[in-house]
C-alpha cells in the first residue's frame, strides 16, 4: 500500500470526522464532550495542520493527525522550541498497516525542516499501539509533563528530541 500525506481537504472533513470518533471509541464514552472535539474538524483545520494519510490508489483516507508546529489554540504541552500533535487517529479497518507510523513520520520531518528542536504529544494511558509508535519511533516518556484536562482524565506526556 502506498500512501500520500498532505493537508485534508474540505470535501474530506466528514470522513476525517467518523474516522478520529472510530478510532478513539475504545478511549472514549459515546456520551464524552471530546467526542464532539473529535467531530470538530473545522476548526482544527483553522488553527492547526490537519493532516491525512490517503491510498494513493483509492483515495480513501486511511488515517489524520493535527499538527500543532506553531502553539496556538490547540497547543496543550509544547515549549518553546517544540512542535506538537495531537487527535492521531488510524481507520480502525487500517491498523497495523503503517499508517500511524507514516503520519508520524511525516511530523518529524516537518519539525525538523522547521528546525525545531523536539516534538511532544500527550496520550490516555489505554493508548497503547499508539505508543508502541512513539517508542518505536525514539520518543520517550516525560512523566514531569503528564497533566489532566478535565477530573478523571490523565494523559501521559511523551517527547522526540531533534537535536
Amino acid at each position: 500500500m502506498r500512501l500520500e500525506i498532505r493537508p485534508a481537504a474540505t470535501a474530506e472533513f466528514g470522513a476525517v470526522a467518523d474516522l478520529c470518533v472510530a478510532a478513539y471509541v475504545p478511549f472514549v464514552a459515546g456520551d464524552s464532550p471530546y467526542v464532539a472535539t473529535l467531530r470538530d474538524v473545522a476548526r482544527r483545520a483553522a488553527a492547526a495542520e490537519l493532516l491525512v494519510a490517503v491510498d494513493a490508489a483509492g483515495g480513501d483516507v486511511l488515517g489524520t493527525v493535527t499538527f500543532v508546529p506553531e502553539g496556538g489554540p490547540l497547543g496543550e504541552i509544547a515549549g518553546p522550541g517544540e512542535t506538537e500533535f495531537r487527535m492521531l487517529a488510524v481507520d480502525p479497518a487500517a491498523q497495523g498497516r503503517g499508517v500511524g507510523m507514516a503520519l508520524m513520520a511525516h511530523v518529524l520531518e516537518a519539525s525538523r525542516r522547521r528546525g525545531k528542536d523536539g516534538v511532544v504529544c500527550s496520550s490516555q494511558p489505554g493508548m497503547r499501539a499508539a505508543q508502541r509508535i512513539y517508542r518505536r519511533l525514539g520518543f520517550r516518556r516525560v512523566p514531569e509533563r503528564d497533566w489532566s484536562p478535565l477530573p478523571g482524565v490523565e494523559l501521559l506526556a511523551f517527547a522526540y528530541s531533534l537535536r
